[in-house]
């Protein structure tokens, strides 16, 4: 698998991430990871849908629980047709424990932590922590990649206005 060095810093220190890079008008990549009652989900349960997938290290940390809080708080402007997926390497019941705690109930969080898929696919698997890079990507109706960010440095937040544009962007 394709190893990408230096493609994000923690506080400054180089990260590796594993897998090739997505790209604005890629098909979006299959992955199965779990909802918090330990079910598996994937790419097609979330057909007909945009998605805006906002991967992050760890909920439990100050920069993650902002960055979930915000995009909760969008969601209720954007309609049923755009789905918000949190994914994390966090254990299904820790998710579904700081959801309840955080009163997020619009964004859907999912765990990565079994078999790294979706962060394989993505590109986004810290090889080094073995945690999620901080990363956003929106696709649309048909499975393409409307909207790809990698942030750079993991302890700073993404482009939260980019991202809502491109989901409302793609329901047209």
């Amino acid at each position: 698998m394709n190893e990408r060095n230096e493609a994000a810093t923690f506080q400054g220190n180089p990260l590796t991430l594993v897998g090739d890079e997505i790209k604005i008008g890629d098909k979006a990549p299959d992955f199965t990871v779990l909802q918090n009652d330990l079910s598996p989900a994937t790419l097609s349960d979330y057909a007909g849908k945009v998605l805006i997938l906002a991967l992050v290290p760890s909920l439990d940390t100050p920069v993650c629980d902002m960055e979930v809080r915000r995009f909760n708080s969008e969601a209720a402007a954007l309609g049923d047709d755009i789905k918000i997926l949190t994914v994390s390497m966090d254990l299904p019941f820790a998710q579904a424990r700081w959801c309840g705690a955080a009163g997020v109930e619009a964004v859907q969080t999912l765990s990565d932590h079994r078999d790294a898929s979706l962060g394989k696919g993505y590109g986004a698997l810290i090889k080094e922590l073995r945690l999620l890079t901080r990363a956003v990507f929106v696709v649309d109706r048909d499975g393409a990649i409307k909207h790809a960010e990698y942030v750079k440095e993991i302890t700073e937040e993404p482009d939260y206005a980019a991202a809502l544009d491109a989901a409302k962007a793609a329901l047209n």
